[in-house]
């Protein structure tokens, strides 16, 4: 039985690109992701290429369903070899002077404490792969950069931009703990609006394909933790 990727937070755009690119590299694909309707229209679409799919509707913000939807995605589709932590939270606590303090924990729940979950979820499979990876896409909303903190302001996306920062550091906590287990974790940070998506006003300049080919080289190369797209 072929690998699986489980692509989480699937939509238009990277996360579709990623699911194409591991799709017809022979892994099978797992689509995880709220809006069912949007889940069978992928896996329509990566069937429709010769790619083997399923669907596997959770919230990303819920330990519990990321956890029976990784095991659904296992039993259906076969031992997971990689997984795409793709999923938004939102920009809740958007100006944090005036935000409830609890609008800024849904980013938390889906940026850390969902992909935790995934990483504890999925690790029995990575380990066992031996090439197990977690490929993650951030946002440059969380670079520690005075002129990043203004435009962030700006925008009132502060409590994304908690998230973003938050997972930036996950990431390279994950990637030392789990080196040892021959299981690689990778992020690629997107600064700049992703063509066919939501935050594509008309100007966005990246090709949802540009970042999926960036975590594809991170995969296969397995050394650098970081990459960036712009």
């Amino acid at each position: 039985m072929s690998k699986t990727i489980v692509v989480v937070g699937f939509g238009p755009g990277i996360s579709t690109a990623v699911a194409e690119k591991f799709g017809k590299a022979g892994f099978s694909v797992a689509l995880v992701a709220r809006n069912a309707d949007r889940l069978a229209a992928g896996v329509a679409a990566l069937k429709a290429q010769g790619i083997t799919a399923g669907a596997f509707p959770a919230d990303a913000g819920d330990p519990a369903a990321i956890k029976a939807a990784f095991e659904q995605a296992r039993s259906s589709l076969g031992p997971i070899g990689v997984f795409h932590w793709n999923a938004y939270g939102g920009s809740e606590g958007g100006d944090l002077a005036t935000a409830e303090p609890v609008a800024v924990k849904g980013v938390f729940d889906v940026a850390i404490v969902g992909l935790v979950a995934a990483v504890q979820a999925a690790l029995p499979d990575l380990k066992a792969a031996g090439d197990g990876a977690v490929l993650i896409t951030n946002g440059a909303f969380g670079d520690l950069t005075p002129e990043m903190d203004a435009y962030a302001t700006g925008l009132n996306f502060q409590g994304l931009a908690l998230a973003n920062a938050a997972k930036h550091k996950l990431v390279g906590l994950l990637s030392e703990r789990l080196k040892g287990d021959g299981v690689y974790v990778g992020e690629v940070t997107v600064a700049g609006s992703i063509k066919g998506t939501a935050w594509d006003n008309g100007d966005a300049t990246i090709a949802p394909s540009t970042v999926a080919d960036r975590f594809w080289d991170l995969y296969q190369g397995r050394g650098q933790v970081r990459a960036r797209v712009s």
